[in-house]
Order: C-alpha cells, then structure tokens, then sequence
C-alpha cells in the first residue's frame, strides 16, 4: 500500500527541532499517517553505507530485517516527526506481499488539530553514551535522551 498522496500533516517550525510535522485535522488513536519513504538500503548496503552517524540531522530509519530506509533520499514529510519521550504516534513494520516491509506511522492516542506528531526514536546505539544523543522534547516523561530505554 502506498501512502496518500496527501498526507493528513503540515511542516512548521517546531519548539521540540527545526522543522516538525503537525496534524491538519482530529484524527482518533490508530489513524495511519502514511508510510515512511525514502531510498531503500539492503542490509548489506546499510552495513557499507558512509553515514554521518553523528550528525544532527539524519532520517535513516532501520528495519528488523537489517534493511535502512533513508527520508532524506525521495521521502516524504512523515521524516519530519520529532522525538519525543511520550509519544503520540508510532512506527510500525507491515510485511507486503512480495516479502517487503511498509514503514508506516500510526496515532497512539487521539490527536487533535495543530498538535505536532511525535515517535520515540528509541535509538539503538552500541559505541556512544546515550549522553551523545540528548532529547528536547520537554516531555514531563523526558528521560533525557533519544536512546532506547533498554540500551
């Protein structure tokens, strides 16, 4: 399935970084947004793939069959949702036909018009403290980082 060619989401600048994405209308817990595009990456491309792992702005997004999607590479808007610690949308695998996995973001919890969409990144890291990826989502659940609470 494709991703509307609307999606129900605007960019403005947010408080949370640089640019965010905000719902254009109410939309009930379980609205899918759409999918999120972008250039595929094998998981062998992924493992050679030069990335700035480091910088500010990435929007690689990894799969559990090792494969990358990365938005900046033919994505749409979706890779403009923010972190935040307490989310209200969340990113989920579907399996396609042909053996693939979809990206899709979907609401947690109602959402109501003009408020930013957030996911929690739950970033996997295995060289770097998670000091090294702060969190600005001004959550009152902030745990100070982008990094998974696992790692």
């Amino acid at each position: 399935m494709k991703s509307p060619k609307r999606l129900p989401l605007e960019l403005r600048i947010s408080a949370v970084h640089g640019t965010g994405a905000f719902a254009i209308h109410d939309m009930p817990e379980g609205t899918v947004l759409g999918s999120y595009e972008g250039r595929r990456f094998t998981e062998e491309e992924a493992k050679a793939a030069e990335v700035d792992w480091n910088s500010d702005l990435t929007y690689l997004f990894a799969l559990s069959d090792g494969s990358m999607i990365d938005g900046a590479q033919g994505g749409n808007a979706t890779r403009h949702i923010n972190h935040s610690c307490e989310p209200n949308c969340e990113a989920y695998e579907v399996r396609l036909d042909d053996d693939s996995l979809d990206l899709r973001i979907r609401t947690l919890v109602a959402v109501h018009k003009g408020d930013e969409l957030f996911i929690d990144y739950a970033l996997i890291v295995d060289d770097e403290p998670a000091s090294a990826f702060p969190c600005y989502c001004q959550s009152s659940r902030c745990r100070g980082t982008m990094v998974a609470v696992d790692n």
